[in-house]
């Protein structure tokens, strides 16, 4: 019986990918920033910004867990062609395969110069503004969080590279069913360091 709830519980990932990243992305984003604020910030927990924690829940739910979920997954199998196959390879086998080495490569690229800096961090300011800022009103989240984006943009992206730019050379090389959930592993320090940031 404990055998079988146990490889049901470990099998989980592998039988449900997109599940199971929602869950821990969600788990993983409110986390990093209750971290954040009560170690690093050193509040109690009466005094935590619970609206900044539903922030950063809510980007981990639907950005997170959903979008990049499909984009790095499902798109990025479709859009470079021979990921599944490298990414079973064992590193021996990979470090030999140059046509493998340049999909991953061309994933490395795609997201460190076009979906982390123009997707994640706009969606990123966005959706604080949504849950932590003042106004009702969608358009001025998004006039908001656009500006706090361009205002950041350069220090956010020297950040993002020094992190994000050596951790998909992993995370790209690892077989499909892993790649998000290391990713979470990098993301959860990134997390943090973004909450310490940006959260406030």
């Amino acid at each position: 019986m404990a055998t079988t709830v146990a490889s049901r519980i470990l099998g989980f990932p592998r039988a449900q990918p997109f599940n199971f990243n929602l869950l821990v992305a969600t788990a993983k984003t409110s986390g990093a920033d209750l971290l954040t604020q009560t170690v690093v910030e050193k509040k109690s927990l009466g005094d935590v910004d619970w609206r900044r924690n539903a922030s950063f829940a809510v980007f981990g739910f639907l950005y997170l867990g959903g979008f990049q979920y499909w984009l790095q997954v499902t798109m990025f199998k479709r859009w470079f062609v021979g990921v599944e196959r490298f990414t079973q390879l064992s590193l021996r086998e990979k470090v030999r395969d140059l046509p493998g080495l340049g999909v991953a490569a061309k994933q490395i690229f795609f997201d460190c110069f076009i979906h982390l800096p123009f997707m994640y961090y706009p969606t990123f300011y966005v959706v604080k503004e949504a849950v932590q800022g003042d106004s009702p009103q969608p358009d001025r989240w998004v006039a908001q969080g656009l500006s706090k984006y361009v205002g950041n943009f350069v220090p956010d992206q020297r950040a993002m590279l020094s992190v994000w730019f050596p951790a998909d050379i992993v995370i790209f090389s690892v077989p499909l069913y892993l790649r998000l959930p290391t990713r979470h592993v990098v993301s959860f320090g990134w997390t943090a360091y973004l909450s310490f940031l940006r959260g406030a």
